[in-house]
């Protein structure tokens, strides 16, 4: 990337953005949240509209000027609900967390009950945990993975007519296995409850349709526009229309002021790039890369939750190896593989400690690697664990990964 014009007025700053760039050129970059978005979204983002603000929505804002952030919040609003056949989007939300928030507030009143899977099993901080403001705010009785580390839809039903949730929410963070929103859908529909599915990690599969969509079947579905939509960091909130006018005004005025127009412009690039034949190849390749990935550490003897993964993400049981999630991560980043320690169900180990780590496979398709290099990168990965106090081998394994790099640059 260019910095020329920061190198001279803040050369400190100048220096850190090298060496993020720098990083990301030579690393495997494995966290399942992360993507590489295009040179045209980062672009989008470091144009002209961050200095406009936009308070309100198209044609109905409170400041004067907005001739063009309008054109390009429409045109993200257009693109957004073709992409994923929705009823209405909203645009605006600067993070997944207040998509969720805005969620809640359109739907139910404080004090009101929640139904989530936990942050411990797969499931985000706003989906109830209890130092989170879903949490506080909500009265949250979680449903649990069965013994086989998968959701349990009977299970679910049973347990939601009798808690009586006035929401439950579907869609997860760490969970590896497809997601039958349709039956989530006729649980809610049964019990009197709204259904949000939060799509976050895997908006890109869907909108590639590779993987099963919500939105027939859920009031809201909530997502972030970066992870496997690989746009700009940010949220999105579809809804059927009887929802459109609370989900505007638990946006706006209810959370936010005025949105950041450069990144809604960010996000209807990226919205334009996934409906592209090459997207749709490209979700599917990220989910045949992960599989990949996944038997190449079954074959090192690593665990992985549920035996696998249906999407982009693998979360890796490490008791085998007698390493922690904490361990694992600071031996692997030391050889340039990018992960993070993540709790695994009924997990001993405490939240920043952890007996797993969550891989994902979103940024090394990006690069263009496929299924040869995840079998490369898997055997790294154990070579590693297998010798994560051995500073020699790690320096190796290293060198290895940035020759790997070279081969797929990312721009």
């Amino acid at each position: 990337m260019d910095f020329n014009i920061i190198e001279k007025t803040d050369p400190e700053i100048a220096k850190a953005l090298r060496g993020e760039e720098e990083r990301q050129k030579y690393a495997l970059e494995m966290i399942a949240s992360e993507n590489h978005a295009s040179r045209a979204v980062l672009e989008t983002m470091a144009s002209v509209l961050n200095n406009k603000y936009s308070e309100g929505y198209p044609l109905k804002r409170y400041y004067g000027g907005n001739e063009f952030a309008d054109a390009v919040e429409t045109l993200a609003i257009q693109r957004a609900k073709q992409l994923f056949g929705s009823e209405h989007a909203n645009v605006q939300p600067h993070a997944g967390s207040q998509a969720n928030m805005a969620a809640y507030f359109a739907l139910i009143g404080l004090g009101d009950k929640i139904m989530t899977l936990s942050l411990a099993q797969g499931g985000h901080l706003t989906h109830g945990s209890p130092v989170n403001f879903s949490g506080k705010w909500y009265k949250v009785v979680h449903y649990a993975l069965n013994e086989e580390e998968v959701l349990d839809y009977d299970g679910i039903r049973k347990q939601a007519l009798a808690e009586k949730p006035k929401l439950i929410l579907s869609g997860y963070t760490a969970y590896p296995r497809a997601i039958d929103f349709k039956k989530f859908g006729e649980i809610a529909q049964e019990v009197g409850a709204f259904h949000v599915a939060d799509i976050s990690h895997i908006a890109g599969l869907v909108a590639g349709g590779a993987h099963l969509s919500p939105v027939p079947y859920a009031d809201v579905v909530t997502t972030t526009t970066h992870k496997t939509l690989r746009g700009p960091r940010g949220a999105l909130i579809l809804c059927k229309t009887q929802h459109a006018q609370a989900v505007d005004k638990a946006v706006f005025p209810g959370l936010q002021g005025g949105p950041f127009e450069h990144c809604i412009a960010g996000k209807a690039v990226c919205f334009k790039e996934a409906m592209s034949l090459e997207f749709k190849k490209y979700a599917k390749k990220i989910i045949e890369n992960a599989k990949a990935l996944g038997e190449e550490l079954q074959a090192g003897g690593l665990r992985l939750v549920s035996g696998g993964t249906d999407n982009h993400l693998l979360l890796v049981d490490l008791t085998p190896k007698k390493l922690t999630g904490k361990e694992a991560q600071e031996a692997l980043e030391k050889a340039g593989i990018i992960v993070n320690k993540n709790m695994i169900p009924f997990d001993k180990e405490k939240p920043f400690v952890t007996s797993g780590i969550r891989v994902g496979t979103p940024a090394l398709t990006t690069r263009g690697m496929g299924k040869e290099e995840m079998k490369i990168i898997g055997k790294m990965f154990v070579k590693v664990l297998e010798n994560s106090k051995d500073e020699n081998i790690i320096k190796k394994v290293r060198e290895e990964v940035r020759e790997l790099c070279k081969k797929f640059p990312i721009y």
